[in-house]
Parts: structure tokens; C-alpha cells; sequence
């Protein structure tokens, strides 16, 4: 197990083709996938052929980045996955996407907001990041909530084509970004 990241109660840890049922599971759950696809499960053949080949393949194309599946330390269960690289569309030169998918059962305990806070200070103090960026649906609060607490301000709210099938689509995506020159001045006041 080739181990990314550690918080207090997390193990971010490379992908392996073993986590194809913790990826069907994951993706089964209609809550989880509310906000991506309006609720469908996503196929076992997509997440084998398609799903996985990609998260795997982040380790080859963006050395250090990718997609990292997050246990939790005490148990080692399967929680969801975060994600840390450059963006699909537009990508630019010192700015990462950040994301994550987590099960239902993970949700209002700090998972995502620990695990998003640790690969925000890793992108700033190790991996040479000049921003950081993420995006949801203007509706999805909670992971509005997570991104905030984590740092990352609002910068705007815009449509993508493909969203109307999603209750709320109506109101677009909102995108987050956090500065290298923000997120110091931030650790400074804390220290």
C-alpha cells in the first residue's frame, strides 16, 4: 500500500484495482451521486473499464497527484476518495483541483474537510502550488460548507451544459480558489 497522506483519523492511500467494489458500493448510493448525476449508480463495467483506468492512470501522468482512496486510520473502512490534480478542462500551470466523494456514513463528521485541509497544506508547503481551486453545484451546501472552513473563497457562480438532468441545476456551479499568498497569510496569523 503505497500510502499519500495521514491526518489524525485519515490514510490517503494510492488506488488499486482491489477498490472496485468500494467503488461500485460508493457510487451505488444515490445521496453520494445526488449532486454529480442526479442520483444514478454508477455501472460495475464503467468503474472497471473506465473508472478505474482513469484514477489509476493519474499516477503515471501527474507524478505525486491524483486520486487517493481514504480510510479511515482506526478501521482502515473504505470512506470515499479525494482527489488532487491538475484540472480536466483549462489547466494551468501551479493550480490544482481539488475534490472528494465520501460515503453517506462518513458525512458531518470533518472527513472531508480534514482530509481536503491536509492536501491544501501539502499543495502549498510540498508540491510548489500557486492555487487551488474546486467546484460544486451552487446547491450542494454542504460541500460549500467544507471548501470554506478549508479556506477557499468564492471567485464565481456559472452554468455547465450536461447539468439539467440535476434538481438545482437551474442555479449553476460555483467555483473556490485559495492563493499561495492567502493561505500564507492565513498560517501566519495562526502561528
Amino acid at each position: 500500500m503505497s500510502i499519500f497522506l495521514e491526518t489524525n483519523r485519515l490514510t490517503l492511500r494510492r488506488f488499486t484495482d482491489a477498490d472496485e467494489d468500494n467503488l461500485v458500493e460508493l457510487d451505488s448510493d444515490p445521496e453520494v451521486m445526488r449532486f454529480l448525476n442526479g442520483g444514478r449508480p454508477t455501472p460495475r463495467e464503467e468503474i472497471r473499464c473506465q473508472v478505474m483506468p482513469a484514477l489509476l492512470g493519474c499516477y503515471e501522468r501527474f507524478k505525486g497527484l491524483g486520486f487517493w482512496a481514504a480510510e479511515e486510520k482506526a478501521t482502515e473502512r473504505f470512506l470515499g476518495w479525494f482527489h488532487f490534480r491538475p484540472r480536466k478542462d483549462e489547466p494551468r500551470d501551479g493550480e490544482l483541483e481539488l475534490g472528494y466523494r465520501l460515503r453517506r456514513s462518513a458525512w458531518g463528521k470533518g472527513y472531508a474537510t480534514e482530509g481536503s485541509r491536509a492536501l491544501v497544506d501539502k499543495g502549498f508547503t510540498e508540491l510548489g502550488v500557486e492555487r487551488v481551486l474546486a467546484e460544486t453545484m451552487t446547491v450542494n451546501l454542504g460541500s460549500r460548507r467544507v471548501l470554506e472552513k478549508v479556506g477557499l473563497t468564492l471567485v464565481r457562480t456559472f452554468h455547465r451544459d450536461g447539468l439539467d438532468a440535476i434538481e438545482g441545476f437551474e442555479h449553476g456551479v460555483v467555483e473556490y480558489a485559495l492563493a499561495r499568498a492567502d493561505w500564507e497569510r492565513e498560517h501566519r496569523e495562526i502561528r
